[in-house]
């Protein structure tokens, strides 16, 4: 009798414990507001901020003549939307910021793009239709990270996260996005912003 007695309090203690670890709240870790902006996509379709609003959306700064960290980073995105498909994830998009806009035109970016094995196209806007001091501007106000012309070749200096930014257009999370990428986090990060904005 008393080992029942025992069960039936740490049960409903494991069920407790369980319950407030999977209640699905988000939780940010950064708080910065994106600039408005409209820019044209990779198929010369214009993108804004606001057209972007009610879903949340991956973002990263790429560009297609890039040597280094670009292609790992295009290549890690894809895998990560392969996982969003495993989870059955619709409500998202993918969003990339050329450094380089006058060399990455709507026609560059979208061979840039068919080139990778992206499980939706759809999903993706690849960005450009700015200058490069805009771009710079734009990245360090909104995402904190640095964009800056390399005069000495044709490489452009940029940051490697990924930055995932809620419904209204906040910054809420950033991640490692060219080398020991947290895929499963970011899945997991991204279904649980999708299910709070329900």
């Amino acid at each position: 009798m008393k080992k029942r007695h025992l069960t039936l309090p740490l049960l409903l203690i494991f069920v407790l414990v369980l319950s407030a670890c999977g209640n699905g709240k988000f939780k940010a870790d950064t708080d910065w507001k994106v600039e408005p902006f409209e820019y044209t996509n990779q198929n010369n379709e214009k993108v804004s901020l606001d057209s972007l609003k009610g879903k949340p959306w991956l973002g990263m700064f790429i560009f297609t003549r890039c040597t280094t960290v670009c292609p790992p980073m295009t290549m890690n995105m894809t895998d990560i939307q392969k996982s969003f498909q495993d989870k059955g994830l619709e409500d998202y998009k993918i969003v990339g910021f050329s450094v380089d806009p006058e060399v990455d035109k709507p026609q560059v970016l979208n061979k840039y793009l068919n080139s990778y094995p992206v499980p939706d196209s759809s999903k993706w806007e690849f960005l450009t239709g700015y200058s490069q001091d805009e771009i710079a501007d734009f990245a360090l106000k909104s995402f904190k990270t640095l964009v800056k012309d390399n005069p000495a070749d044709d490489q452009v200096i940029h940051g490697t996260s990924f930055f995932l930014v809620d419904q209204n257009g906040v910054v809420v999370k950033n991640y490692s996005g060219a080398q020991d990428v947290p895929f499963d986090t970011i899945a997991v990060d991204m279904e649980t912003i999708i299910e709070d904005g329900k």
